[in-house]
Order: structure tokens, then sequence, then C-alpha cells
């Protein structure tokens, strides 16, 4: 079940610090450098392992606590700025009000049949909620613009303890992909204690003899009855089963532990930039973003660009009240504090569900209730969906745990929660269930309104058209400002995130499928996303079947209105624009399909293009970048640690080294390798 790679041995000594150098490539006869021949990386995942600014030391003269550098403050145009996130709101909130005032209800002298004024009131409060819900979103992202704020990196306590852990589920994910992922982890640069350790689910012979020739402990909870129940902390072929079988057996050999999901791959300095802020002693999590590397396709990087508001702002604010959400992929934790709980909670999403659960307890050293910190460095590099089948399927996932966390969590967080931070968790939460009741009303709005004549609302639509033009332009106008906080090095720097909108809408049938599934507790499992060749195929019925229950509707809709005489233009476009978005993913994926046709030696869906740049461990760090890194605040300037950090920050700051001598290694990825046969 458990086994130490032959020749372990606990090194307490916290002078010695393990780190990766290779030799610089200097021509010692001339005194010059010469020129490396080798490909150079695509993205500087260098500068942005580093967006939250140079390590510090912090006061000795008195108890840390973390602190942070406000978004907005660094903006030069503050006053411009503060007029948006102002406008937006309130310009959105008069056309809610204008909308909805009395005198536009509609009233009928002679409705068609009796109980058409009760359809009418039902179209009436949908176009209402349609329209708050919009509004809420307005608010939330201003909100989160105007609070937003970064931690000031300091350098770790030396000697600490940690574990750096990831899981493998046989048959779901590639060896090779978990392969690259321990060689990446065993280069981690920590100035203490610190074992890698891989949780296998299938206690796979191959798995043993990956981590013995790496020097990575290797644990299986397979076999053993406790550690494998039907529900609960310890519920059989789940990720938090499995974590939290390890957590029982070795948690309490370690102070932290640090994880990533099996196709994340880690930089050198993932610890030495996420466990300084361990200091602050109520600090019980540390969280950093998800970026995926397999940059080579659009759903991949559509995908990834959905996530830009998450994990560039919403995580952002959430460090104002100390209350990022927890977020599996990239993460390190405090082993008492998560104990405290019980361990990784049972739940579809068990990383939000735990992260909620530790911000309700209290920290008993302290009496203050734990709270959690967000970096926006890219500490590590993943693999996203790189199909269809398997983008619905994590959206499913990730919607149907949030439901699942409203339902059985949120409400025990009014009595726990201080409100900040009870407020900073509605705003995240809120954004799944919008989505859905926004889809679900929608197609309700067109069916009674083209199949049955109901009308909710009789306004001016010249009145209409310039507020709802106004409103929706700032809207725009304060997601693409937000751009410039964009956290991944993939996208093209000035990118409009357009991409990133688009499959939020596209994902909304996903979302309406999950709520209606939660609220009549239909059963869930957990499902591990498919990597690499295990991608799961895409079909029209199969990858799509939500979606079509929608066109189904839209287009009876629009149908019916055309035949009884109910088709009002606006409605009509409406409901025809709706259709359109619903059926979008299948025209593009039928488009990706031909494109691959026509490319020479092209390969199915999920495999890396040939020319991408292979993920063959680690590659030296590009000097010019062919995607410029974005500007970075004046406390930004430096790689190298300052001076006195006593950290081995990089070239040139202190443990570093000289710059001619070492170099910092940086992680190249290009599409992660298939299942091995």
């Amino acid at each position: 079940m458990t086994s130490t790679p032959t020749g372990a041995h606990r090194d307490d000594d916290p002078s010695q610090t393990t780190q990766l150098r290779v030799p610089g490539h200097r021509n010692w006869n001339t005194g010059t450098f010469r020129r490396i021949k080798k490909a150079l990386p695509r993205y500087d995942y260098e500068h942005y392992s580093r967006l939250a600014g140079p390590l510090t030391q912090p006061d000795p003269n008195r108890p840390y606590k973390v602190q942070y550098r406000s978004l907005i403050s660094q903006e030069p145009h503050r006053i411009r700025i503060a007029l948006m996130l102002l406008a937006a709101p309130v310009l959105s909130l008069v056309l809610l009000v204008w909308l909805l005032q009395p005198s536009h209800w509609t009233e009928r002298d002679h409705p068609a049949f009796e109980w058409l004024p009760a359809l009418d009131v039902v179209m009436l409060v949908s176009i209402g909620l349609i329209e708050f819900f919009r509004c809420m979103n307005v608010v939330s992202n201003a909100h989160a613009t105007l609070v937003a704020r970064d931690p000031v990196p300091v350098v770790p306590e030396t000697g600490t303890r940690v574990a750096f852990l990831t899981s493998f589920v046989p048959g779901k994910e590639p060896l090779e992909m978990v392969t690259k992922t321990l060689e990446a982890a065993v280069k981690i640069r920590h100035r203490g204690l610190m074992h890698v350790w891989l949780l296998d689910e299938g206690d796979d012979p191959e798995v043993k003899a990956v981590c013995e020739r790496l020097g990575v402990h290797h644990f299986s909870r397979k076999g053993v009855a406790k550690w494998n129940q039907k529900k609960g902390p310890h519920r059989a072929k789940t990720k938090h089963g499995n974590y939290n079988a390890w957590l029982d057996a070795h948690g309490d050999h370690y102070d932290f532990f640090a994880s990533v999901d099996t196709d994340h791959v880690p930089l050198p300095n993932y610890l030495e930039r996420m466990l300084g802020f361990f200091r602050d002693p109520d600090v019980g999590f540390v969280i950093g973003p998800q970026v995926y590397g397999n940059y080579d396709n659009f759903v991949t990087k559509a995908a990834e660009s959905q996530q830009f508001l998450f994990h560039a702002l919403i995580q952002r604010a959430g460090n104002r009240y100390g209350s990022p959400m927890f977020v599996g992929t990239s993460n390190a934790v405090r082993i008492k504090a998560l104990k405290q709980i019980g361990g990784l909670y049972d739940s579809i999403t068990e990383d939000m569900a735990t992260g909620f659960e530790m911000h309700r307890a209290k920290n008993p050293e302290t009496g203050r209730k734990w709270r959690s910190v967000y970096t926006p460095d890219v500490l590590a590099v993943g693999e996203g969906p790189n199909a269809w089948t398997d983008f619905f399927t994590q959206q499913m996932r990730w919607s149907r745990g949030t439901y699942e966390t409203i339902l059985k969590q949120y409400w025990k967080g009014w009595f726990t929660l201080p409100p900040s931070k009870l407020f900073n968790y509605t705003m995240m939460i809120i954004f799944y269930p919008m989505s859905a009741l926004n889809w679900i009303l929608a197609a309700l709005s067109c069916a009674l309104f083209l199949g049955l004549g109901a009308s909710g609302v009789n306004i001016d639509p010249a009145v209409w058209l310039m507020l709802y033009g106004n409103a929706s332009a700032l809207q725009i106008g304060l997601y693409v400002w937000n751009r410039r906080h964009n956290v991944s090095p993939h996208e093209p720097e000035g990118s409009g995130g357009v991409a990133g909108m688009v499959m939020s809408a596209l994902s909304a049938p996903l979302y309406a499928k999950a709520l209606i599934d939660s609220v009549l507790r239909r059963k869930s499992k957990f499902v591990v996303t498919p990597k690499g060749d295990s991608a799961s195929p895409d079909t029209w019925f199969g990858t799509f079947r939500y979606h079509w229950y929608f066109i189904l509707i839209f287009g009876g809709s629009i149908a019916a209105g055309l035949v009884l005489g109910h088709s009002h233009p606006a409605m009509v476009i409406w409901a025809t624009f709706a259709l359109l978005i619903t059926a979008a993913p299948m025209f593009a994926w039928r488009h990706g399909m031909r494109q691959d046709r026509k490319k020479p030696g092209a390969h199915a869906a999920g495999h890396a293009r040939e020319d991408a740049t292979p993920a063959d461990g680690v590659r030296m760090p590009q000097q010019h970048a062919p995607h410029q890194p974005q500007p970075r605040p004046h406390w930004a300037g430096s790689h190298g640690a300052p001076g006195g950090s006593g950290g081995p920050e990089g070239p040139g700051g202190p443990g570093g080294g000289n710059p001619g001598d070492d170099q910092t290694m940086q992680i190249a990825l290009g599409g992660l390798g298939g299942r091995k046969e």
C-alpha cells in the first residue's frame, strides 16, 4: 500500500535546499555566451510564476499577517475607472426599474383564453428575473474590480515538513502524464524536508516502478476496507477519498501538503511562492490559478479563456475577505486545519466544499476563523479538456458541485461565517444558478410568447434599445478593461476574451440540466476529466444531447409563432439568436473536424500539433519570448529576490547564484502523452 523509495532518508537540515541547477552557457575561452541551439519555450512561464512580485522578508519586530496590494491602486486612470465602476451597475439598475414599472405591464380587456393573463404574469416575472440576474452579474464584476488585490509574497520559514501530493487513476490518466508531473515535482525547491507522494488508486506495478526510479513515495488505499466506503470522507473511487486515506495514514508526519492534479506540471519555485503565507497562523490554505499547457485547439483555448474572470478577478477579490475559494488543481494546505474539519469534504467538487467548511471553522490557537490566500503566480501548468464531451463533462461537474454546496452547506454559513466572507461566497456561487435560470427562463419566455401569445411588458422599443445598448456596452467595457489583469501566459496580449464569454453561453444548457438534477435530488458521481488519448469522442447525440432539448424548444417556438401569428420581430430575433448559440458548439465541432482532415498527417482531437513544443520535461527560459508579457507594476521589476531575502528566488537574488553560472529552469508543455500500451 505504502512504499518508500530505496535510499530515501530524512533531511531536516534547513540550510539545504533542493534546487535544480544547470551549467551556464558561457564560453570560458572567450568570456562570451554561445548560442543555445535548443528550441526555446513558446510561453514565458518564468515571468508568470512571479506575477505577485518578488519575495520579501517579513518584519521581524511584529507578528506576521499577510499583506496585500490593491490592483486598482496600480491603475494610473483611477477616476476614469471609478466612473465606469459606478455607471455600469447604476445603468443596469435603471434599466431594470424602467422595464418593470407598472405602466409597462400587459393589460388585456379581451384575452384570447381565460388563463392568458396568468401567462402574462409568468412572462413578466421571467423578464424581470432575467434582467435582475444580469444586474447581479454586473454588480458582482464591478465589486470584484474594486476590491481585487494580490498578496505580497514572503520567504517561507525554513525547516518545515512538506509532502507534495498528486493522485493517479489508471485508465483515465496516461502513465506518461503522471510521470512528467512527478519528474517536475522532485525538482521543486524547499528549505527543509520535502517528500513527493503519488496516491495511486490502482496500486499498479508500472506506477510503482516509476516511483522507485524517481525517488517518489507510493501510496495506495486499494484493498483497505476502511478507506473504501460507499459514502463519506473515505468514499471509494473519489479524489477526496484517496487524499483522506493518505491523510489518515501519513498526515501527522508533515506540517503542510502541496498538491496538483495529475496533469499539472509544477514549476521548481512552487513551494517558494506558496509556503511563505503560512507564516500567518490563521492561513489554512493557499491556492494558485489554473492554466492549460496543451494550448493547441479551440476547445482548450476557449476553456482556459472562460476561466479568466474567476482566476484573474473573482479569486483576487476573495483576498479582500480572506476567503478565496479552494481549488484542487494547484494548492498548499495546513494539515492540522484540514484534519480539524475531518479532511476533504465528500462532494463531487470536494475542493470548493472543503474550503467552505474550513472558512467556517476557527483556529483553536488564535480563536479566529481560518483564512485563505490566492496568489496569481502561475506555479503549475496543466492539460485542459480538448474535446467537447470532456469540456461539457467538466462544466456539468463544476456546476453540479456548486448546487450541492448551495443546497447542503451554504445555509450553514449564515450562522457561522462572518458577513464579509458570506457575501464573498454568495458572489462566487451565484454564477452557475443564475446562468442556468437565465437559460431556462429564456426558453420559457420564447415558448409562452411565440407559442401561446403571452406578453409580460409593453414598452417603447427605441427607449429599451437605448438603455439596454448602453448598459451592455458598459458591462462589456468593464470586462474588457479587466483583461489587463489576466494571469494566463497563453492568451495573446490585448485579446478580448470573446471565446471565454462564448463558452459560458454554450455551457448554459449543461448548467440548466445540472440544476434540475440537483433540485430533483438525482444521484451524481465523481468523474475524472479524461486526458491525452483517453479523451472522449464527440458525437451528435451523446456530446450535445442537452443542447438538442433547447434547440427543439427554440426552434418549435419560432415555428409556432410564424404559424399562429405571434411572430413579433424582436421576439423572433431573440429566439433565433438563442437557437444559434445553442447549436454553435455543433458547428464548431464539425468545422474543427473538417480543418483536421485538411491537415497532412492530422490526428484525432486530443493529439498535440506537430509543431507544438514537446512536453519533454524542462526547457531553458527564453530571452525574448514571442508572446510579450503583460506590463508589470514597478514593484515587480526584478526576477531576483530582494537583498537579504534569504530565498532562492532566481538569478541575481540571494541563493540564486551568479546569473552567468546558473539559469532558472522553465517548464514547456505541449500536448501531453497518450496512454501507455
